[in-house]
């Protein structure tokens, strides 16, 4: 992990406990909601274990606050409109396999997370994750192997998917080239 992601990690593990606290929950009972163990929660307060966007996902629905609030400190302010230009959108680098660009940053109350999402090749098995709400995911380069239950779909340039993201899931670039794929997160 580069010296840069440890200190992000640092600081949205050092706003979620100021979140946690200014909310009036205690460690044990975000653990307890999120149905993880307390070390693990504890970590991710730390900055010691990588956000998966699941886990800021929940975390965020069960403290009221937007993912933003979290990641960047930054509460979202428009209520009209966001506008990004090609190839703006605010870097999320917590995974070394994936790279996130949250392409609503700066809208407030948002009914959905709207995120390009490159995913690196890499040998390893991809982790499974969960979130309420449902997902829409377009693929726009290279090919990708997504998992959702037990089944796996390939998919390439020009394909999609919607499924019902409490169901755990994951996605590996196929090949040695990055995927890349619009994701829409509803809440």
């Amino acid at each position: 992990m580069t010296e840069q992601m440890t200190e992000q990690l640092k600081d949205m593990g050092a706003r979620l406990s100021m979140l946690r606290e200014s909310m009036g929950f205690t460690p044990e009972k975000i653990a307890e909601t999120l149905e993880l163990p307390l070390a693990d929660y504890l970590q991710y307060e730390a900055g010691e274990k990588d956000f998966s966007f699941s886990f800021l996902y929940n975390v965020a629905g069960i403290l009221g606050v937007d993912v933003l609030d979290i990641i960047s400190g930054e509460t979202p302010k428009l209520s009209t409109c966001c506008v990004v230009r090609a190839g703006g959108g605010y870097a999320i680098k917590r995974r070394k396999a994936y790279d996130y660009k949250h392409l609503a940053f700066t809208f407030r109350n948002k009914k959905m997370e709207p995120f390009l999402v490159t995913v690196e090749p890499s040998d390893a098995q991809p982790e499974l994750h969960t979130h309420d709400g449902q997902e829409f995911n377009y693929m726009l380069e290279g090919s990708m192997d997504f998992f959702i239950g037990e089944m796996v779909y390939r998919l390439s340039e020009g394909d999609s998917v919607y499924f019902d993201s409490s169901v755990p899931h994951a996605m590996k670039a196929h090949g040695q080239r990055a995927a890349k794929f619009l994701a829409v997160v509803m809440k």
